[in-house]
């Protein structure tokens, strides 16, 4: 959890007094690296769980956090998030040993059980997911920021830095996502289960090492965010969305290399801990500063631990996959840690549990079989796997140890599962948590399923059943449902397309049912094409669009009719353009419009189709068909709940 008590850069002076305790934070912390003083005689693990609040009844972000921060202030355990429809808990760390696995379950599991009791009575639900597939990009609007002052002085250090005013998300998968956003907001789609391992000073660079080298095998089965705004994208879209959310780099006309501020990563660490520390301050600007008043050197020399504030404030605005962190133990040593950012939240706490136990099995088991893994595998093989166990999940096929090419199914069940197993028994952790939670594993990847390969198989299902946002209603509902029951992913059914969300298409606007693929001319292009353009496409409107793509006119199935009934016989040879028949005053609506206003609007205007502009450009299409489905919808509804 952040330090809320930071504040935007204000000036060039407070920037250089900052970036001094920075320096003098380094200092610190290789004089302590030096001499020995860090904690080096046990292992703790600990986490963080976010989660994404949601509607009871309509499945949709519920915006509810302060009030439900409010109703649990007596819990220090509960925390804000970037957004007002997130929280975040901080399970206790605890000792590498025995039944500290299950003892976080029960922990996790307990603290879900009293979120969900509190936010029931503002109407909300948690929910363990990586993205929510019910999240519209208005929900990422900035009046949705949480109202803390770290999190405004975030978003403007971040925007402030930009080279481009607007946040670019660009993602291919089945379909196809190309959207501009104006706030780095976006990030809060993004909700993970955050994992820590302590590690010391002199093995820190090979725990480090291994960690990225099993990123993209262990993130392969838990990937758990294949959505994004109805799109079916990367088996796990966080990893891209969070570093184009944040990202502020422009493109050039040159090949200068500048690194984003999500990332992976670009080569092994060699010396230590500070080879990370190093590198982000080189490459990227302070964001955040905080009121400090220890000296971290003053405080070396009198033999005390200093906490290092304004080295963690930056590195706090830096997001490696796996992070590097400082803290000091409850004995007053200092300590190191590295955090695993790769694994989404959910599908359940127990499937979240299986991911933490394979990890940090594999952690210790890698360690002991390779040690420094820089001798057996190459880091450009490693960044790879990443990226496709990002992009195919489950289904990617990786460049492993020996320049051997295995599927990421095969690679889990017929050696990382062992080195993991290992791992855990070298820690002195129960056997039966091992076989629990390494058996949950084997099984997904045995049965060749993950919350991503659910998730896109029954909204795949549901949309052939539906329209696109009621299928995500209904996809979330069903996904909640079988995540209360604690049921692993690999034992969840086949669901059944079932109506049981309130659903209510009134109360929602345009953006959330217009037809995107649509297909325009220009007004230079001939009838004939118009013509058989409709005829092709079985549509009865065909909007008219500049070279700017803005909205200039409109050419409707009536108004070719009319133009051919009354054509005469000598003119058949005369070439008749768009600009000639089309409709110039086209009236049109922004994509907040409500459905309603929507409708009275086609109706007063007696139109049978309702372009959608944003900023002049078109980016929607409403019809009276789709009217029609609404209508049906609202119908079928009222007669279900007679």
């Amino acid at each position: 959890m952040g330090d809320h008590k930071v504040n935007k850069v204000k000036d060039s002076a407070q920037m250089q007094a900052f970036m001094k305790m920075i320096l003098n934070d380094v200092q610190a912390i290789e004089y302590m690296i030096d001499h020995n003083w860090f904690e080096d005689d046990i292992v703790r693990i600990g986490a963080e769980q976010e989660m994404v609040l949601i509607d009871q009844e309509s499945m949709q972000p519920a915006t509810v956090a302060v009030e439900a921060l409010k109703k649990m202030e007596q819990y220090d355990w509960v925390e804000s998030e970037l957004a007002k429809f997130n929280l975040e808990t901080n399970l206790s760390p605890r000792r590498f040993t025995g039944s500290c696995l299950s003892d976080m379950e029960k922990e996790n599991l307990h603290k879900m059980a009293i979120i969900r009791e509190e936010v029931a009575s503002l109407g909300a639900e948690p929910l363990l997911i990586g993205i929510l597939p019910t999240l519209r990009k208005t929900d990422v609007e900035e009046y949705n920021l949480m109202p803390l002052v770290r999190y405004k002085s975030l978003m403007d250090g971040i925007r402030a830095q930009m080279a481009k005013d607007r946040v670019e998300l660009s993602l291919e998968g089945i379909d196809e996502l190309k959207i501009s956003h104006n706030s780095p907001l976006l990030e809060a789609c993004n909700t993970s289960f955050q994992v820590h391992l302590q590690v010391t000073p002199s093995n820190f660079v090979d725990m480090y090492n291994i960690a990225q080298a099993i990123a993209g095998p262990v993130m392969a089965s838990s990937t758990n965010s294949p959505l994004v705004f109805g799109r079916r994208l990367w088996h796990e879209n966080r990893i891209a969305l969070f570093q184009q959310a944040l990202d502020g780099r422009a493109s050039h006309n040159h090949l200068r290399e500048q690194s984003p501020r999500v990332q992976f990563g670009k080569d092994w660490i060699h010396q230590s801990i500070l080879d990370i520390y190093k590198d982000d301050i080189a490459r990227f600007r302070i964001l955040l500063s905080a009121e400090i008043k220890e000296n971290a050197m003053d405080k070396i020399a009198r033999g005390e631990v200093p906490s290092l504030k304004a080295l963690q404030v930056h590195n706090g605005t830096i997001y490696r996959w796996n992070r590097p962190c400082y803290g000091i133990s409850p004995n007053g040593k200092p300590h190191l840690r590295i955090e695993n950012r790769v694994f989404p939240a959910g599908p359940t706490v127990r499937d979240e549990m299986a991911n933490t136990a394979f990890w940090l099995g594999c952690m210790i088991g890698m360690y002991q079989r390779y040690g420094d893994i820089r001798k057996h595998i190459s880091f450009p093989d490693v960044l790879d796997n990443f990226k496709k166990a990002a992009k195919f999940g489950i289904d990617s096929r990786f460049n492993w140890i020996g320049d051997v090419k295995i599927s990421a199914g095969k690679l889990v069940t017929e050696e990382l599962l062992s080195i993991a197993k290992e791992g855990l028994e070298y820690q002195g952790i129960d056997q039966a948590d091992i076989d629990l939670y390494l058996g949950v594993i084997y099984e997904r990847n045995k049965a060749n399923t993950s919350g991503a390969r659910w998730l896109l198989r029954t909204y795949t299902d549901y949309k052939e059943k539906t329209t696109q946002d009621e299928a995500l209603a209904v996809l979330t509902e069903q996904y909640l449902h079988f995540q209360k029951q604690e049921i692993p992913i690999h034992q969840w059914s086949e669901p059944h397309f079932e109506h049981k969300v309130t659903y209510n298409p009134t109360l929602k606007t345009v953006s959330e049912f217009m037809n995107t693929d649509l297909f325009t001319v220009q007004e230079d292009d001939i009838i004939q094409l118009v013509a058989e353009l409709m005829d092709w496409r079985q549509i009865r409107y065909l909007p008219v669009e500049n070279q700017h793509r803005e909205l200039i006119g409109l050419v409707s199935s009536r108004i070719l009719l009319k133009h051919y009934t009354h054509r005469a016989s000598h003119d058949l040879d005369k070439i008749v353009t768009v600009s000639d028949i089309m409709i110039k005053d086209v009236v049109t609506a922004d994509e907040d419009t409500n459905i309603i206003d929507a409708m009275d609007l086609m109706k007063k205007n007696k139109i049978g189709c309702l372009p959608i502009v944003k900023n002049k450009k078109l980016i929607g299409i409403i019809t009276v068909m789709d009217i029609l489905e609404i209508s049906g919808r609202c119908m079928r509804l009222m007669k279900s709940k007679a």
